[in-house]
């Protein structure tokens, strides 16, 4: 039985969008874009209510996620009251200009408020590309456990995103999407 699973992000510059794009690409997943005033579009709350799993992304901006992600996290309090989400699966992943940029506080960031709507967080499954031969293009070569993450130059645009990091949010999706189905969530 395929599941539904909502990949719910903001991005500022574009980066993240793509890496969520990447991410529903391996997840079959559906995408729900934060806008710039921090809202969901029209539905998007009973969008996620739907789901099986949400996966949420955010850039890292000063070692969390932006306002606009925050402003969209403080709203689904009525969703925590009732408890709506609780034992939907939940993903993180998130993109930073420098290779550390702080990028594990913006997924602990996202780990806590997944639990605090009491869900269950799946990690990236994968190792991570930390052997001599290892290139800046591998797979998980910026070495997350906790959620997909990717390392973009400030001055690089969407197009010039490395595929090595793109491949490890597509290949985070497809471990959602597995998790989902092995575990039967409904």
């Amino acid at each position: 039985m395929s599941k539904k699973i909502v990949i719910v992000y903001f991005s500022g510059y574009g980066h993240t969008k793509r890496m969520a794009e990447t991410v529903a690409q391996g997840a079959g997943g559906t995408l729900l874009a934060i806008d710039a005033e921090g809202n969901l579009p029209e539905g998007g709350w009973d969008t996620l209510a739907a789901a099986d799993a949400v996966v949420m992304g955010a850039p890292t901006y000063m070692g969390s996620v932006p306002w606009q992600f925050k402003k969209f996290a403080d709203a689904s309090s009525k969703a925590w009251y009732t408890q709506a989400w609780k034992n939907k699966l939940a993903a993180g992943f998130t993109n930073s200009a420098s290779m550390n940029g702080d990028k594990l506080s913006t997924l602990h960031y996202l780990f806590t408020f997944s639990m605090q709507h009491s869900m269950v967080w799946v990690g990236t499954g994968m190792l991570p590309s930390n052997a001599k031969s290892a290139t800046r293009n591998d797979v998980n070569y910026v070495a997350s456990s906790s959620g997909a993450m990717a390392s973009t130059p400030s001055d690089a645009s969407v197009d010039e995103m490395l595929p090595g990091d793109l491949e490890t949010a597509r290949l985070f999706g497809v471990r959602v999407a597995e998790v989902a189905a092995r575990y039967n969530v409904a």
